[in-house]
């Protein structure tokens, strides 16, 4: 585990012995490197961390400690961030639309695997060495995440398959990429995008060294912990029955699965009106990604002689800003004895919170410390 000093048990003990009147996020190392052994034991293939969910360097640091040393980064920034947690870090450069500048930066880099899904992106990547594996991205209208991501990046099949004889007559080391969507529990999502994977290598007759699968991964928020065996056993299923021959080797790039239930977000009731609750922290802050996932089963009140254990009812809750913006979804389930100055925690929030905190108004969530566990 990478820390310097003693770590309190829980995110419980902490607060009750410090009394913080600001949001923190609470980080237990073992937890990460746990999850991360568990996808580099069940996943047939190469692991590697989006950075994008979480960059702290504590969470960089446990993850090299548990063995991982490949990266998806997004920009020069991340890949700074993954190279001072890990100096051998291998960078997987899969953000297709770059400045100039950005590729020139990834050159640097050394990245070992560009994506691309356009002529033009391929046309800026003339200067990388014709050694590194440059992946086609491709997208398909399928359902199973909680949101979409081929509304902003991936080529058509059609267009993918020209892209991929593009890439192998520049002499790079050809392979496609996927993402199935944010939060996807369908393994039937994933098994389709392989089928037309395998369809697009067969139109454009190269063989891809590689196939990345995305991340996608769900994290529990409350309605039972995904099985991520299941969509592994359907990867590799699907995998074997669609290409003949050498089948190409696997790529994941999970990051809300990686980091989301190795940390808990604390937060603070400041004030309550009836059934408005008012926090510290909310959608410019830390609880920005339950605007677009919903509310969240993983919440637990604490008073100051332990958990709030009446009732629970749905409740209006506001952050702490100015604006009126700041809501967090309707439905929010809390217990009907909480008092101001009590504490609401929100489990698997180590994903896309800290990462994407404001300081609007003076808010947000800052400080990170690191537990023991995540336990009372």
């Amino acid at each position: 585990m990478q820390h310097s000093a003693p770590l309190s048990t829980s995110p419980q003990s902490y607060l009750q012995r410090h009394r913080p009147d600001h949001p923190i996020l609470f980080l237990a190392p073992a937890v990460l490197q746990k999850t991360v052994r568990a996808f580099q034991q069940g996943f047939d293939g190469l692991v590697t961390y989006a950075v994008k969910a979480n960059d702290r360097p504590e969470v960089l640091s446990n993850l090299a400690a548990a063995g991982l040393t490949c990266f998806d980064v997004a920009s020069p920034a991340e890949m700074a961030a993954a190279r001072a947690a890990c100096p051998d870090a291998v960078l997987h450069y899969n953000n297709p639309m770059r400045s100039a500048a950005e590729v020139a930066a990834g050159i640097d880099a050394g990245v070992a695997s560009w994506s691309v899904d356009d002529p033009g992106g391929l046309s800026k990547l003339r200067a990388v060495p014709r050694s590194t594996e440059v992946a086609v991205r491709f997208a398909l209208p399928v359902a199973g995440a909680a949101y979409d991501f081929g509304a902003k990046f991936g080529a058509t099949p059609e267009g993918a398959a020209d892209l991929l004889r593009q890439v192998a007559a520049m002499g790079f080391t050809p392979a496609l990429s996927f993402h199935p969507g944010t939060q996807c529990t369908d393994p039937k999502a994933w098994c389709a995008y392989l089928a037309e994977a395998a369809r697009i290598a067969a139109i454009a007759g190269v063989r891809p060294a590689r196939i990345n699968i995305g991340g996608g991964f769900a994290a529990d928020r409350g309605d039972g912990a995904p099985d991520h065996a299941a969509v592994f056993a359907a990867v590799h299923g699907t995998l074997a029955a669609c290409f003949d021959g050498e089948v190409p080797t696997l790529v994941c790039e999970p990051g809300r699965a990686m980091v989301a239930s190795a940390c808990v977000l604390a937060t603070r009731i400041k004030g309550l009106r009836g059934k408005t609750v008012f926090l510290n922290d909310g959608i410019y802050g830390g609880l920005v990604d339950l605007r677009d996932m919903g509310p969240t089963g993983l919440v637990s009140v604490l008073g100051p002689d332990g958990p709030r254990i009446g009732p629970r009812r749905p409740h209006t809750v506001f952050g702490p800003t100015c604006d009126s913006l700041d809501r967090l979804p309707d439905g929010l389930r809390l217990p009907e004895d909480m008092q101001e100055g009590d504490y609401v925690l929100f489990g698997a929030m180590g994903a896309y919170s800290i990462a994407m905190s404001t300081a609007f108004n003076g808010y947000g969530v800052h400080q990170l410390e690191m537990v023991a566990g995540l336990g009372a």
